[in-house]
């Protein structure tokens, strides 16, 4: 029987961990904080030192970890965010670990097959699994010199509010992203199921200056018409805040069920 996290109906004393994939001086971790601490006094910021954008669900194993310590409550870390993750829950707050785990915000939506790269997907996958309740925060963006943050930052506490009242599963984490329209032009917060987005299709041939050749994997930005309504691709298109719940189980029962007789 899968078990329930707790409801955190009373954020006022919970102990909250951030991270992200962006990196600790990242502007989305900083409006992250900003929000949470309207939340709790009691935040603490353990995140990697430099941008480790689709690293995945990766950890460091072939070499030691450092953990530059800027202040009471930050902590940099030189490695994955799922390095930043797991040092922060067992070995920065040991003594106590969080009760509500924030990844992000990162710069950029993470929803449909985008979802299985991310760091900050990852940051929050592994939280969940060392028992803590996470969510991931993203914001989507048509243009880096136009990042609607003030998107994000108007939003998130409601959503956060909405999501800690009720419990879920121990082996899910919750994936929220934000639409790339102002905060007036949000139309509502929607629960969705995950769409169908692939990124890394646009790939760039060029010569490096030493005369080799070399590929560069981009992103794809035109994404509004790949999934079915009802997604969070469809949604965050049509200026929704979405909210998926990601079960960690990657299991499908119903081949499962399919295959029994093959190798039961």
């Amino acid at each position: 029987m899968r078990s329930l996290f707790p409801a955190l109906g009373d954020l006022s004393k919970a102990r909250i961990l951030i991270s992200n994939d962006d990196g600790i001086h990242a502007p989305g971790i900083k409006i992250l904080e900003r929000v949470a601490r309207t939340l709790s006094d009691d935040v603490w910021v353990v995140a990697p030192d430099a941008e480790q954008s689709a690293a995945s669900h990766s950890l460091t194993l072939r070499r030691p970890l450092r953990i530059k310590q800027m202040d009471d409550r930050h902590f940099a870390v030189d490695g994955t965010p799922t390095d930043s993750v797991l040092l922060a829950i067992n070995h920065v707050l040991k003594g106590r670990k969080p009760d509500l785990m924030f990844s992000g915000i990162n710069c950029g939506a993470n929803m449909g097959d985008d979802v299985t790269y991310s760091g900050t997907i990852a940051a929050a996958m592994e939280s969940t699994i060392l028992g803590v309740p996470s969510i991931a925060f993203s914001q989507s963006y048509s243009g880096l010199d136009t990042v609607k943050w003030e998107t994000a930052e108007h939003w998130l506490a409601q959503v956060v509010r909405g999501l800690v009242a009720k419990n879920w599963h121990q082996d899910t984490m919750m994936n929220v992203n934000f639409p790339d329209v102002y905060p007036g032009k949000v139309r509502g917060i929607e629960l969705v199921r995950q769409g169908k987005r692939k990124i890394g299709d646009d790939i760039t041939c060029g010569t490096d200056p030493r005369g080799e050749p070399y590929l560069w994997i981009g992103a794809v930005r035109s994404w509004q018409e790949q999934s079915a309504v009802g997604t969070d691709v469809s949604a965050l298109s049509q200026g929704a805040v979405t909210v998926t719940p990601l079960r960690l189980d990657l299991t499908d029962y119903e081949d499962f069920d399919r295959l029994a007789d093959t190798f039961g």
